[in-house]
């Protein structure tokens, strides 16, 4: 490539700032920041000291940001699940090409009203759909494209989301209310929606769904709990979602083990352990699980029919001691079988030897969805030098995997009642 694409980036919080931006620091020739947005005055400092971006081109709001002239070849959307949409269509009428961050919305129409937009305008549209850009996924996808095992009949994938990653975003943290961002299967599990879409190779066209919130709920307080973990707790040394053991002593996610990022970062700017305690004390992430005002779901499991008659499951739960996704994919010839956090996929073709396809290391940590975040934004960057056209996760591919999980958070709410997603559609 000539030069680099240039980004302007609404929203430097985790997504926008820590996965994203990231890849300029990585690959400077494909990737040039030239502006930003975001509230926090430390996220705009970070974006100016770490990228060169000048100060005139930070802004507050990504609404001031986009009141400017265009001011990049692409804008990264990565604020909040309710204001996607709005932002997505002005950056369209300033003639960007987008980068956004799923969900594109809890709302069907504001979905379909983005896929219409995009069009009219003739710009790509890239949904953080960051799983398909894997090894894992992809790798899974030429065999079964290829006819590894056959027919495709039956799917299953599982979202272990593990205890301590849904106590930090969906009981004390951002994503822990449906009305203020997005239900479950859409704020976390959109991706799954995707990757199933994707894999079986046909459009859904039935789901039902159950689920609920169980566990997380003020009648579940052990006696002598307290509000805050950190305020004379009686139960604090048996209890596993204790804030302290999570961003202090956990040996994934707590500072002592040298993690200063997600989800340290969070809850402070550069963490130091002295600042995460001090958040503690006094901010949200250091609320008792069973006394926060959390209202999204700990499990749920989804049915599916798709084109052609075969059938896929998904689970997501909070109840799990790692954070990873597993999939098993049966056909008339063959299966297999993948765990994300080994990163090897287990091809058994009926009467012959098992083949194990190890894929190697990851090369991220946790939170890097298994290298998808940066295998994407080069993808972005090679796209739109190439003059773009439609993406891997483009508008139109996205819009179907959020009928699907609206459709089952439709169903889970009513009983678990099939839902034709043709029909709802319509409605």
């Amino acid at each position: 490539m000539d030069k680099p694409v240039t980004f302007a980036i609404c929203g430097l919080g985790i997504r926008g700032l820590e996965a994203y931006a990231a890849f300029q620091k990585q690959h400077p020739e494909k990737m040039k920041i030239t502006a930003g947005a975001d509230p926090d005055p430390d996220r705009r400092a970070a974006l100016q000291a770490n990228y060169g971006v000048p100060s005139g081109s930070c802004f507050a709001t990504g609404e001031e940001l986009l009141a400017q002239p265009r001011l990049a070849d692409v804008m990264i959307i990565a604020t909040q699940d309710r204001q996607h949409v709005a932002q997505a269509l002005a950056a369209l009428d300033k003639g960007y090409h987008l980068v956004l961050e799923k969900p594109i919305s809890p709302l069907l129409d504001e979905c379909l009203a983005l896929q219409k937009k995009a069009h009219e305008a003739n710009r790509v549209v890239v949904v953080c759909h960051v799983l398909r850009y894997t090894k894992f996924y992809g790798t899974l996808y030429e065999l079964l494209r290829g006819g590894a095992i056959g027919r495709i009949e039956s799917l299953d994938a599982v979202e272990n989301v593990a205890y301590w990653h849904y106590a930090h975003s969906y009981v004390r943290g951002n994503w822990r209310r449906a009305e203020e961002s997005s239900p479950m299967i859409l704020a976390k599990s959109c991706h799954d929606m995707d990757i199933i879409r994707w894999l079986m190779g046909v459009p859904c066209e039935s789901v039902s769904s159950y689920g609920s919130l169980d566990w997380f709920r003020a009648e579940n307080a052990p006696d002598g709990s307290a509000d805050r973990c950190l305020s004379g707790c009686a139960c604090k040394e048996g209890c596993p979602y204790d804030a302290e053991k999570i961003y202090i002593f956990n040996d994934k996610s707590g500072i002592r083990s040298g993690n200063d990022e997600w989800p340290c970062s969070v809850l402070v700017n550069k963490p130091t352990e002295e600042k995460l305690y001090d958040a503690l004390r006094t901010g949200p992430y250091g609320r008792c699980v069973y006394r926060c005002d959390n209202d999204v779901v700990d499990h749920q499991v989804v049915s599916m029919r798709f084109a052609g008659g075969a059938t896929a499951t998904f689970t997501m739960s909070a109840f799990t001691a790692k954070c990873y996704r597993s999939i098993k994919v049966m056909g008339t010839m063959g299966e297999i079988e993948g765990d994300m956090d080994a990163n090897v996929l287990y091809l058994r073709k009926f009467g012959q030897p098992e083949q194990v396809l190890d894929l190697g290391t990851i090369p991220d940590r946790f939170a890097g969805h298994g290298g998808g975040d940066a295998l994407m934004m080069d993808y972005v960057c090679e796209l739109i030098a190439a003059g773009g056209a439609e993406g891997l996760t483009s508008v139109d591919a996205s819009v179907e995997s959020h009928v699907m999980a609206l459709a089952a958070e439709h169903s889970r709410t009513h009983g678990g009642s099939a839902v034709e997603l043709a029909e709802f559609t319509e409605k």
